[in-house]
């Protein structure tokens, strides 16, 4: 199931699955469609390899917590660097011209047309999906899945496993980090990035709404290739079921 025929803007895994949570991945891909730049960003093949363009490892363990959660899962189909859907549609960072010391060149330039463009195309699709999806049930729980580098350029090694992020509700991600400790594993509260910003996906599909949501990041070279998706995935989704019930949300 997608967005735009031509140029899929989403795909959605395990549409008819009863369970309450509503797994999501807004980095699934490194794709570029062929009407940017025809294809090409303007970047060493390389580059396109590496987490600017998409969270690595995510897309897997998406689709297998999903499936371990018997709950359905949104995952888009575009880079992040085309144009980012964890951000809000008036937030300056929506087309990136520099990440992580890279310059991309495709955005250097892109005018008020262009950005409408990839919006029209991409961005609004993605989320009038994800928020028809969120909306199936009205105890939906959000999962938010994503993936961090262990190192920046020019930063310092990041030691966790797993970070957990929230803002203005931590109804869930509170006992959720509790019991990733318990695991033994490196857990970072609100790391190695900061809560949420105004306007993303959690903030538009779960916060707005008071709906019970849990965003986890996974250090990207623990999920790199299909034997780790599945054991995190393996491991994350009890982890999430009894958080969830002990709750009672």
């Amino acid at each position: 199931m997608t967005g735009n025929m031509t140029h899929p803007s989403f795909h959605i895994d395990g549409a008819d699955r009863p369970g309450r949570w509503l797994v999501t991945c807004d980095h699934a891909t490194n794709r570029v469609p062929d009407w940017v730049g025809g294809g090409d960003l303007g970047l060493d093949p390389a580059d396109m390899q590496r987490h600017i363009a998409f969270d690595i490892g995510a897309k897997g363990v998406t689709h297998k917590l999903a499936a371990a959660l018997d709950s359905p899962a949104i995952l888009s189909d575009f880079s992040r660097l085309v144009i980012d859907p964890n951000r809000g549609e008036d937030d300056p960072t929506l087309l990136m011209q520099l990440y992580d010391g890279t310059i991309i060149p495709a955005n250097r330039h892109a005018d008020a047309a262009e950005r409408e463009r990839r919006l029209d195309q991409l961005h609004r699709p993605y989320h009038t999906a994800y928020g028809d999806l969120v909306a199936r049930r009205d105890d939906t729980v959000v999962c938010a899945v994503h993936s961090f580098t262990p190192q920046l350029k020019g930063r310092a090694p990041r030691p966790w496993e797993i970070g957990v992020l929230y803002a203005h509700d931590d109804r869930l991600a509170i006992p959720f980090m509790a019991a990733c400790k318990a695991e033994g594993w490196c857990v970072g509260d609100n790391e190695p990035y900061s809560g949420h910003l105004p306007g993303d996906s959690v903030d538009q599909h779960a916060l707005r709404d008071g709906r019970p949501n849990v965003l986890i990041e996974l250090r990207n070279d623990l999920i790199a290739d299909e034997a780790g998706q599945t054991l995190w995935a393996d491991q994350l989704a009890p982890i999430l079921n009894n958080v969830l019930a002990a709750s009672g949300l």
